[in-house]
């Protein structure tokens, strides 16, 4: 009887190590497993552990189909381990002040937008105010001064916004009309 039971354990391990792959593999097929918005590795550990232990669980509490247990416990614990895991991600992320969004790196205190990639050099015609998202009525983040040059990182889609950047985050918006581009003169400007 105990070789029984080892082996039934065993047996229940190896079963859900499989379907932990099975499952990590569907999912990261969708993204699921990989598919944050914050940088890190939270995410793919949580999914690896929550498959583990589904599959643990799907395999003690499965009755006459233990495979099958052992492999729907398998996946629905990546899929809770993976979001959960994402969730780190994000916390931790905001703590350090910077998120991902769309392909660019915002502070945590900017909105994000739908971005066409700009990545000059612009500079400020007057002093102006950076703001928390793409309208006036967002919160005060900083101030440019004029003649004042900065990284515009992309202009907001549809909009008079651009996305100004320091070390290749974005802090801030601000209107077109009060900066140009650096090493160009317009008239009326």
């Amino acid at each position: 009887m105990r070789n029984s039971v080892k082996t039934s354990i065993s047996g229940g391990v190896v079963a859900a190590v499989l379907a932990g792959a099975l499952a990590m593999g569907a999912t990261s097929a969708n993204a699921g497993v990989t598919g944050c918005s914050a940088p890190g590795g939270k995410q793919e550990v949580g999914a690896v552990i929550g498959a583990l232990a589904g599959g643990l669980i799907g395999n003690k509490v499965g009755g006459r189909e233990r495979g099958l247990e052992t492999v729907v416990g398998a996946g629905v614990g990546a899929a809770a381990g993976s979001a959960i895991g994402c969730e780190m991600q994000k916390d931790r992320a905001e703590r350090q002040g910077v998120y991902t969004r769309n392909g660019y790196r915002l502070s945590a205190q900017i909105a994000p937008a739908s971005y066409n990639r700009l990545d000059r050099t612009y500079v400020a015609t007057t002093g102006v105010n950076l703001r928390a998202g793409p309208t006036t009525n967002s919160a005060k983040v900083g101030r440019l001064q004029p003649g004042q040059r900065f990284e515009a990182l992309a202009k907001v889609r549809g909009s008079d916004w651009i996305l100004v950047g320091q070390n290749g985050v974005g802090v801030g918006y601000v209107r077109d009309d009060f900066v140009r581009p650096d090493g160009r003169r317009y008239a009326g400007r």
